[in-house]
């Protein structure tokens, strides 16, 4: 157990260690990128104090969110109401264990957006629990169109046994999600095809290595992290604007 711990540990650090490698990369390129723009508003929700970070039993749901602020924003921003609540919870509880994150809503449903359309991929839906209509399961990342990953997990999660495959609302692999996964509905099982918990685990992912996501740095570092694609990196930072401006929460 502690060899796996240490093990945890380490890649945590080799995933900062890299992503920031590769953005010092980018910058060295010259090339007129994003990594150079302001990052998105981070938007914050109308919640009440949220459980803490560290209890047993975290609930996302169990935070209370302004129904009105909930509503509004869902409307306006086009975003499930489901959804959202989730996205507002995680980065609520990402900033109360790493208050120099101030990671925003917006950037967490920015990514669930471009990820599975905030679960609806395939024609899915959420249910009142969160939970997926059916499995959002990714092409095989088998090293043709993708990098290749040999399978690592049985197909526990991907259902194949031959290679890995992103899994749930937020595209979670199988070997990040076992570093990463996170409980974030309270009911003892950390699982990618709920969006409370997905939502919770890609907010801490992103607020990992010390990042502050209110600089171009500390965003375009964690967007990176996620995936290692200028494109994605910018068709998140779009989505992630469209939402603080739709929602008011610009300046």
């Amino acid at each position: 157990m502690l060899r796996l711990k240490r093990l945890a540990v380490f890649c945590l650090f080799a995933t900062c260690v890299i992503t920031g490698l590769l953005f010092w990369m980018l910058r060295q390129s010259g090339t007129a990128g994003p990594w150079d723009q302001a990052p998105p508003p981070q938007a914050g929700a109308k919640l009440a104090v949220l459980p803490d970070f560290g209890a047993r039993a975290v609930d996302i749901t169990d935070s209370t969110m302004d129904a009105e602020w909930l509503a509004r924003t869902a409307a306006e921003t086009g975003i499930p109401a489901r959804a959202l609540q989730a996205y507002a919870g995680a980065a609520e509880l990402a900033n109360s264990a790493a208050p120099a994150c101030r990671i925003g809503w917006n950037t967490v449903a920015a990514i669930g957006f471009v990820e599975s359309g905030h679960g609806s991929h395939g024609g899915g839906s959420l249910s009142g629990t969160g939970q997926v209509s059916g499995p959002i399961i990714g092409p095989s990342l088998d090293g043709g169109s993708f990098a290749a990953i040999p399978d690592t997990d049985d197909g526990v999660l991907d259902g194949d046994a031959v290679w890995d495959r992103a899994v749930g609302p937020m595209q979670f692999i199988p070997t990040t999600w076992d570093l990463a996964g996170r409980d974030g509905n309270g009911d003892g099982n950390a699982d990618p095809l709920n969006i409370d918990d997905a939502a919770l685990s890609a907010a801490a992912y992103l607020c990992q290595c010390g990042r502050d996501l209110t600089t171009a740095r500390g965003w375009t570092d964690a967007v990176l992290s996620y995936n290692q694609s200028e494109s994605y990196l910018r068709q998140v930072r779009e989505q992630a604007n469209e939402y603080a401006a739709r929602s008011g929460a610009v300046g």
